[in-house]
């Protein structure tokens, strides 16, 4: 009879280790190994050699013998560090393209600081017009669609617009539709929220029209909160009809897949 394996199978112990790493991320406090082993289902003796090889290697830590284990140093380092070094334009310009030839019209992807947006990242078309938007530009984020997007997620009430509204008072006019009213920027945001797609109808510049929507914080709160916006000029934005756009770019974003590709077996 052939004896039964002492260890489990690599690829087990493997998913064993990455259900403690991130039950320990889960807890700052610390987590007993019964504890460990009641929330992960891992047999005491097994998960003891788990911990001890992730103590080898600095994934977990315990302050003293028979104590709590915590989140190792490595695993802070090796998270830090990949969101310090993140590059956001490779990580999301796959789908900025998917995104340019479905609509054939210029991407932008944004961020906000304050009262502005911020540019990151920019997929031109030939529109018949130049944009004045740049790569490490900033434009008013209460005139722009990216901006707009932004804001319906950060503003989440009309007291939180009226008192953003209030403190980068005022809201500067870029052209004549742009808004300038707290009451105004409440009711935008809020029809933002209900169609999930934000809306700059010559808002930020004559003759252009925009859609704009959020991205989801893939990555934590360490990342900047991002919005993708498709823009082009009025007439043809509205030839391939409004609704069409901004659905299609939810849609877009919320299938497209953020983690990256797995190595070909």
């Amino acid at each position: 009879m052939t004896a039964s394996p002492t260890h489990a199978p690599s690829h087990q112990a493997i998913d064993r280790a990455l259900k403690v790493i991130t039950l320990l991320g889960t807890r700052p406090s610390g987590a007993s190994l019964l504890e460990l082993s009641s929330a992960t289902g891992i047999p005491k003796p097994s998960l003891h050699r788990i911990l001890s090889s992730m103590r080898d290697r600095g994934f977990a830590s315990q302050l003293k013998p028979g104590g709590a284990y915590f989140l190792g140093p490595a695993a802070l380092e090796a998270a830090f560090r990949f969101h310090s070094s993140l590059d956001l334009r490779q990580l999301l310009r796959p789908l900025m393209d998917e995104i340019q030839d479905f609509s054939g019209q210029t991407i932008h992807l944004a961020t906000i600081e304050g009262p502005e947006v911020v540019y990151l990242d920019k997929l031109e078309s030939s529109i018949g017009v130049r944009l004045t938007s740049v790569i490490g530009g900033r434009n008013p984020a209460h005139a722009t669609g990216v901006g707009k997007a932004l804001l319906s997620r950060k503003l989440a009430t009309t007291q939180d617009v009226y008192a953003w509204a209030t403190q980068y008072a005022p809201l500067v006019a870029r052209t004549s539709k742009t808004i300038t009213t707290p009451a105004d920027l409440a009711t935008a945001l809020e029809e933002t929220r209900t169609r999930g797609y934000a809306i700059d109808d010559e808002e930020s510049e004559t003759s252009l029209y925009c859609v704009a929507a959020c991205v989801p914080l893939v990555f934590g709160p360490l990342i900047p909160p991002l919005a993708i916006s498709v823009t082009g000029l009025k007439d043809r934005m509205l030839k391939l009809g409004s609704e069409t756009l901004g659905t299609s770019l939810v849609r877009m974003i919320e299938n497209f897949e953020f983690a990256a590709p797995s190595d070909a077996a």
